[in-house]
């Protein structure tokens, strides 16, 4: 397996649609009943379940996946307008100008993001929920790719 995380196997695996076919999928999964949990906080942690809490390091997660996918479909959006532009024989050095600034923007969000890994891979309980942090020339090479 090399230097791939988990983390990145299972993204490519996902954008690659194997898991889109899975039984199952669109169908909730049933989550409340968990044979390890202690009886005498049964009912706590499904009041807090039903109400829509969950745990911090839990909802940092799901903002730095959230705040990554927003990234990425910013820069996606700016490289479908860069070819178009090209392809339709607008100015050259203006069309790269704005690509390169959105590069930019694109970057200093990756950089936050990894800030953001940072924090959330000292607030997991255990190692194994750590998130690897995020290399910009290679989220920017796939975008680029993916759009081609």
């Amino acid at each position: 397996m090399g230097n791939k995380s988990i983390e990145e196997i299972i993204r490519r695996a996902m954008e690659a649609g194997q898991f889109d076919n899975l039984p199952g999928k669109g169908k909730p999964l049933n989550l409340e009943d968990n044979p390890y949990e202690d009886p005498a906080w049964r009912m706590a942690h499904h009041v807090l379940r039903s109400g829509g809490f969950t745990l911090p390091w839990i909802e940092t997660l799901r903002e730095i996946e959230t705040g990554l996918q927003e990234a990425r479909l910013a820069l996606r959006r700016v490289w479908v307008w860069r070819e178009t532009s090209l392809s339709e024989g607008k100015d050259l050095q203006w069309v790269e100008a704005e690509w390169q600034r959105a590069v930019g923007v694109f970057q200093k969000q990756i950089t936050s993001l990894n800030k953001r890994i940072q924090s959330y891979n000292l607030e997991v309980p255990n190692e194994r929920f750590q998130r690897s942090l995020l290399n910009a020339e290679g989220e920017l090479e796939k975008i680029i790719l993916q759009t081609k």
